[in-house]
């Protein structure tokens, strides 16, 4: 777990990287970016900053090459506006959680369909041969007095 003042740095961190993409990085590439999380190391040496991009992969493609030009003019905002002796490193890391969730949403959705298929298809069923095909244990002692 963190210290509270490297979740502070990271959080202050994201809130930088977020505005700059916003407002002062103009580079064509850069698609719809989202900054979802701030990893900083314990000792605030690096930062890994975890980023979603609204689009296709080359869309992907273009805003990873496109946050890597614009590295240098990150970290110097960054060391800037904390005031910090030494500025972390940044790396930017795609991240892949919200596609992985919308995967097991769809997942989820078709298994909800089967179920719903299978419940359908069980109604007004009737069981093959007899209602209870089972002997019950009165009824099994009664057929061996019976047999004596």
């Amino acid at each position: 777990m963190a210290s509270p003042r490297v979740r502070k740095i990271a959080d202050r961190i994201q809130v930088i990287v977020a505005e700059m993409l916003e407002r002062r990085i103009k580079d064509p590439r850069l698609g719809f970016v989202t900054v979802t999380e701030v990893r900083l190391t314990g000792d605030a040496q690096n930062a890994t900053i975890y980023y979603t991009v609204l689009g296709e992969d080359a869309d992907q493609q273009a805003t990873a090459r496109a946050l890597e030009s614009a590295k240098g003019l990150l970290r110097s905002e960054v060391g800037k506006q904390l005031g910090m002796r030494h500025v972390p490193t940044l790396a930017f890391e795609f991240d892949g959680v919200p596609e992985n969730a919308r995967h097991l949403d769809e997942v989820l959705a078709r298994a909800r369909e089967a179920d719903a298929a299978v419940a359908a298809a069980r109604e007004g069923a009737q069981p093959a041969g007899d209602p209870d095909p089972y002997k019950k244990p009165r009824e099994a002692a009664e057929d061996e007095e019976n047999e004596d």
